[in-house]
């Protein structure tokens, strides 16, 4: 058997498209025209290039990939291969529902074909905060894009930190984050710096976006550590600028 992983990318509940025009200038070069990419869905970090609906045997899954299923995207939370003594081998697995959040248990055959979800992704800066909204611009069309707070991505996001937003049949679903990300540490207790990797203990750190993560006794109030957006687990200290 294989061993359990956990999600790395959710669904937002609201979601709304604005456009800020700067003022017409004759003499300024008009921007391109925004980069829009369809893509399968893959776990951060997995390649992106434009394809055509494609499927991928069960047998591939791994935490975070989108699949297709009556015509809706889920996202795999968690997946088992089991192979049992008798009878045959079948993959056990949780999928959630990338937009309405619903979660369920489904069980595929091994070996089975299912489709990779295809969504449309384009590359946006968060740059602020307006009430509860997440606003997220395209640095070169001005184009803003609004969405309600998902704990899956907003709690590794900082201002100023690019995403892919993602959108499906034209509805905008979803932020795509880098696999890992280096977020400043703003709370935890003081621990002996005598300690090392191999020698004490861990302890909770509060990071600069409010996510709470065990690191070890060593790493300080203020550094900056490498956090995974998947696991949401600490990997190792930034290296220093």
């Amino acid at each position: 058997m294989v061993a359990r992983a956990s999600e790395g990318l959710g669904a937002v509940a609201r979601s709304t498209t604005t456009r800020r025009r700067p003022r017409p200038n004759p003499g300024a070069v008009l921007p391109r025209p925004l980069r829009r990419t369809f893509v399968p869905s893959q776990p951060a970090g997995g390649s992106r290039r434009a394809v055509t609906v494609c499927a991928i045997s069960v047998n591939e899954f791994k935490t975070g990939l989108t699949i297709q299923i009556d015509k809706a995207p889920w996202r795999v939370v968690e997946f088992l291969h089991v192979k049992p003594g008798k009878g045959a081998a079948f993959v056990r697995t949780k999928l959630k529902n990338v937009i309405t959040g619903n979660t369920v248990d489904k069980t595929f055959r091994a070996g089975e074909k299912v489709d990779l979800a295809q969504m449309e992704k384009s590359t946006k800066q968060f740059t602020y905060m307006d009430g509860d909204q997440y606003v997220f611009m395209d640095m070169e069309t001005y184009e803003e894009t609004r969405l309600g707070r998902d704990d899956a991505w907003a709690k590794f996001l900082k201002e100023g930190m690019e995403a892919g937003v993602l959108e499906w049949e034209g509805k905008v679903i979803g932020v795509e984050l880098p696999r890992t990300v280096a977020l400043e540490i703003t709370e935890t207790t003081a621990g002996d710096k005598g300690n090392t990797k191999s020698g004490g203990g861990d302890k909770p750190a509060t990071l600069e976006t409010g996510h709470v993560v065990t690191v070890p006794l060593f790493v300080q109030e203020g550094e900056e550590v490498i956090v995974d957006t998947v696991t949401g687990k600490y990997v190792e200290r930034a290296k220093k600028k």
